[in-house]
């Protein structure tokens, strides 16, 4: 009895000490390493540093509102598999709330497996009470976090020719936005670029036309009683010119949140500066659908992935 027990306390030992090594390894995957994104956070244009800053999980989505402390989250590939690609993420919220988990860091840990870096920008939710030009605000954190990939580019084992950005709905605004007005910079960047390599838009918000904008995005932005100039002067395809870095774009036809119009002519503006431009229009999908369309078995990422890798950002 004693030299069966022995062979079978032998054969759970090591099961057991599987079970806690991997328990430990997904708490170490699950730990999200963040770094303010200005220097001692000085941010610039605040007005009122006070963080009343909060997250929630609604729906199954993990909102964080109120940001007026921006911040980077950073994650890195293994070394082995990075390919020198980085990309700034900004997450949707119709610059109300940020939805940091499935448009953010559930899409860094996917570009990691590609061998992407990546950085989730928790940009400030445009507020008169917190900022002295809210609709800059956003931007500007854009900018910075595009620098602070180039600057630290050495450290985290990227390509300084290599880095892009991406933006999920109104983060889509957002990140088109510093495709197409990264002169003049809103930052001290210094001699250090902040115009992207390449920029992914995933559901855009794009187009202050009155038939196919978004509202919500623009009033939160601008404010309600924007004039026609500062709204022309946010509507990304009336702003992309020959130095707009090249686009890959997703949406869904049946998107009632954001219309699918916005894709449509950010493209054909591309189309006619001659910038290289791809796009994906699912027949349906809806709003909101981040990493995984569940009307498809098509995944939209893989097709990045190719794009990425077609246009030379993923050779090692």
């Amino acid at each position: 009895m004693k030299k069966n027990f022995r062979r079978t306390g032998f054969k759970i030992l090591p099961l057991f000490l599987v079970i806690v090594l991997s328990t430990l390894s997904l708490s170490a995957q699950k730990k999200i390493v963040e770094q303010p994104l200005y220097p001692r956070n000085d941010v610039p244009g605040n007005i009122d540093s006070t963080n009343e800053e909060k997250s929630e999980t609604k729906d199954g989505i993990l909102r964080v509102s109120h940001v007026s402390i921006p911040n980077l989250a950073i994650f890195l590939p293994p070394s082995q598999k990075a390919t020198g690609a980085a990309v700034v993420i900004c997450p949707g919220g119709g610059y109300s709330i940020i939805a940091i988990g499935h448009e953010g860091y559930d899409v860094a840990r996917k570009l990691n497996e590609m061998g992407v870096a990546a950085f989730v920008l928790k940009y400030r939710i445009p507020d008169s009470q917190k900022q002295n030009s809210p609709f800059i605000a956003p931007l500007q954190d854009v900018q910075q976090a595009i620098y602070t990939v180039r600057k630290n580019a050495a450290k985290w084992g990227i390509k300084p020719d290599r880095v892009g950005i991406m933006g999920f709905s109104a983060g889509g605004h957002l990140a088109s936005t510093a495709a197409t007005k990264f002169e003049p910079s809103l930052i001290n960047n210094g001699k250090i670029s902040i115009r992207p390599d390449f920029q992914i838009l995933v559901y855009p918000v794009i187009s202050t036309n009155f038939f196919i904008k978004h509202a919500g995005s623009f009033n939160n932005l601008l404010g309600e009683k924007a004039t026609a100039s500062r709204l022309n002067e946010y509507s990304s395809e009336l702003n992309v010119t020959a130095k707009t870095p090249p686009a890959f774009l997703v949406h869904a036809s049946d998107d009632a949140g954001v219309k699918v119009d916005n894709s449509v002519v950010y493209y054909q503006a591309l189309l006619k500066n001659k910038v290289p431009a791809e796009m994906h229009l699912y027949q349906n999908g809806g709003h909101g659908f981040g990493l995984k369309n569940k009307t498809t078995t098509d995944e939209w990422i893989l097709r990045c992935k190719a794009w990425l890798d077609k246009n030379g950002w993923l050779k090692k």
